[in-house]
């Protein structure tokens, strides 16, 4: 009999043993690992070593340059005490290590950071999202994606990363505060931009041409920073381009169970992320004064990437679970007939049906931590300029 290539499910079918009778036909496989099994799902996928910009946002070392530095400087910010960076931190992962932000009127980093006495600002709803490795988001299980429409934010609401720039320089709690309205933030932090010397020397050298500093550029200078932090040599990474001890062995088996359990579901991709909204019922974080209902007032937010989660914690839409093994045993419970909090607003029926599907987690959590573990990579960009342009303090009221 001639012998026949097993792949697929015919090889996670075969684990070890090697033979299968199918069809009344005994077939051989060659060269099956059983490590390597989950490799023939091809939702599984290293992220590609670059990414791609817009057509019309080309990189340039002069772009990326300016836009560090606006990321780092609060003259963005209503009050000035406020920048990019005070919530997207390289020590946290470009992410921060609370659960809900504070911006405007803040002081201090991270879970160290509190609001000035007498404050009216509120807490930012959601948590912080790392930066990193955005310039990949919508990517899909086969590696095409285009940047200019890219999915941002947990609601979706804004496409492409030179438009999501702009937006939290348009929100109160975030950076603009009561200086002036929403519609006037962005033309009034342009004319600041304007009124500084080196900031207009920058921009003419980034865009090549001599003209007042626009809203567009503003946007297109933070993007082009923000595509430059990438990181995307993770063991998982490596493993997948050929390098065959690049993972753990807890981690292999992991990687099996994560497939197997049904993680892969909505976490796929080279991004381990859908780029969908489902409906999950994580509880509302209880600093919120009103609960926060998401997209189209319906409980559902987008699946979250799992890339340098080592870096990111607390986890969810409002960073309600402090460590990975809280969310596995979250998942574990989609009823909470275990007695774990779900979000009182939304019923059993109104779980998205992937969720429901989902079969036992946190049953030999160690491998699937270790696998998710395997999705990070240390060696990011974690420059911080030693000044600003404006003159300011670079992050903000951070120390």
């Amino acid at each position: 009999m001639r012998r026949r290539r097993i792949s697929g499910v015919r090889k996670l079918i075969l684990g070890s043993v090697g033979v299968l009778a199918l069809g009344g036909l005994l077939l051989f496989a060659t060269d099956v690992r059983p490590q390597n099994v989950a490799l023939n799902d091809l939702r599984f996928a290293a992220l590609p070593a670059t990414p791609k910009a817009p057509a019309a946002n080309p990189a340039t070392k002069d772009k990326v340059a300016l836009g560090r530095l606006l990321f780092w400087d609060p003259v963005l910010s209503g009050r000035k005490d406020v920048a990019c960076a005070t919530c997207h931190h390289p020590q946290f992962g470009y992410a921060e290590n609370r659960d809900l932000s504070i911006g405007v009127d803040g002081i201090g980093l991270g879970v160290s950071r509190h609001f000035k006495p007498a404050s009216a600002i509120p807490l930012v709803k959601r948590n912080s999202q790392t930066i990193l490795n955005t310039a990949f988001n919508g990517i899909t299980d086969g590696g095409a994606y285009e940047p200019a429409t890219a999915p941002m934010f947990w609601d979706l609401r804004a496409k492409g990363l030179e438009a999501q720039a702009l937006e939290p320089i348009k929100a109160l709690e975030e950076m603009r505060g009561d200086a002036y309205t929403e519609a006037n933030a962005i033309p009034a932090v342009v004319a600041r931009l304007n009124g500084v010397a080196e900031y207009r020397d920058l921009f003419a050298r980034a865009f090549s041409r001599v003209q007042p500093i626009t809203s567009d550029q503003l946007g297109q200078a933070l993007a082009a920073f923000q595509r430059s932090l990438t990181a995307s040599n993770a063991p998982f990474d490596r493993y997948m381009r050929g390098a065959a001890d690049a993972m753990s062995d807890a981690q292999l088996r992991g990687m099996r169970r994560f497939q197997r359990v049904g993680c892969i579901n909505c976490h796929r991709g080279p991004m381990f992320s859908d780029y969908q909204v489902h409906v999950l019922g994580v509880p509302d974080n209880p600093l919120l004064r009103v609960s926060d209902a998401g997209v189209d007032q319906t409980y559902a937010f987008r699946t979250a990437s799992l890339r340098n989660l080592t870096h990111t914690a607390p986890y969810m839409h409002n960073g309600v679970f402090d460590s990975l093994r809280d969310v596995l045993e979250f998942y574990d419970d989609v009823s909470g007939r275990r007695g774990r909090a779900r979000n009182a607003h939304v019923s059993r029926e109104q779980l998205d049906p992937l969720l429901r599907q989902l079969r036992d987690p946190d049953d030999r959590a160690g491998d699937l931590i270790a696998f998710l573990e395997a999705l990070s990579d240390d060696s990011f960009d974690r420059t911080i300029p030693s000044r600003v342009p404006s003159g300011l303090k670079p992050g903000g009221n951070i120390q």
